[in-house]
């Protein structure tokens, strides 16, 4: 109901690297390096080319996405012609989704478990935020830095890791993981990915997307009504779970 499906052939997923590493006292000056383009993004309006699948579906199309701090995104499915596949704003800890072409709509439901049922990716306003913008998850602590055999680095702040590599002299945001979430990074350029790609799981319900950024704008005032949504006149409610049957892992 909601994915753009095509067949559509994933990159080859980045291998983290494992055990315990080495102590790197310098992460934190690291990490400050890394960051600097993306740890002040507070607003980010891109294009974005999707591919990949969630659960048995495979995933292709285009997303219009505009984000705000604290909590605020729009997120909008484009197809070739025609009305958005759907439309989803969040302010908060509420969101709204407007599937346009079945007049159905869905109201106050976490925005995280929205994305989830969407795409399989649990992940709310703020957090696709940060991550799309290049900084993972957020701050990572400075205390438990350690160095691996590959030359990547990793730090960790809560269930949150961070890691980076080289890049010439400075060091750039490799990938980052949140409990079963992970998200890499590719194609830099001006301090930024162009490439970001989420998995999230391992079963037969997990997610593997990756968006091709473009278009990108940092820290413009967006309008206001960019996180308002019009509702169809004859609106027919839609449930959080209907919205999972029904979406990519409705059969997982």
């Amino acid at each position: 109901m909601v994915c753009l499906a095509a067949a559509a052939c994933a990159p080859k997923a980045l291998v983290l690297p494992t055990g315990a590493g080495t102590p790197f006292p310098e992460f934190a000056s690291a990490y400050q390096e890394a960051t600097a383009a993306c740890g002040g993004v507070k607003t980010l309006r891109a294009a974005m080319s999707m591919s990949g699948k969630a659960g048995a579906t495979r995933l292709r199309g285009r997303i219009d996405a505009g984000f705000a701090a604290p909590g605020r995104a729009r997120l909008e499915g484009i197809p070739p012609f025609g009305k958005p596949v759907f439309v989803l704003v969040a302010d908060g800890a509420r969101g709204t989704l407007v599937l346009p072409r079945e007049d159905r709509v869905l109201r106050d439901a976490p925005p995280d478990r929205i994305v989830e049922a969407l795409a399989g990716v649990p992940l709310g306003a703020d957090a696709l935020r940060t991550a799309i913008s290049g900084c993972g998850f957020g701050g990572a602590a400075t205390s438990d830095g350690r160095t691996f055999a590959n030359g990547w680095v990793a730090g960790s702040s809560g269930e949150a890791i961070t890691y980076l590599r080289r890049s010439g002299t400075a060091w750039e945001v490799a990938a980052a993981t949140l409990g079963g979430i992970t998200v890499t990074y590719a194609d830099y350029a001006s301090g930024r990915p162009s490439t970001v790609r989420i998995r999230a799981g391992s079963n037969a319900s997990a997610a593997d997307i990756t968006l091709r950024l473009s278009d990108v704008d940092i820290n413009t005032t967006l309008d206001p009504r960019t996180f308002e949504v019009e509702l169809p006149a004859r609106a027919v409610p839609l449930t959080l779970e209907e919205l999972r049957r029904a979406g990519p892992l409705g059969g997982s």
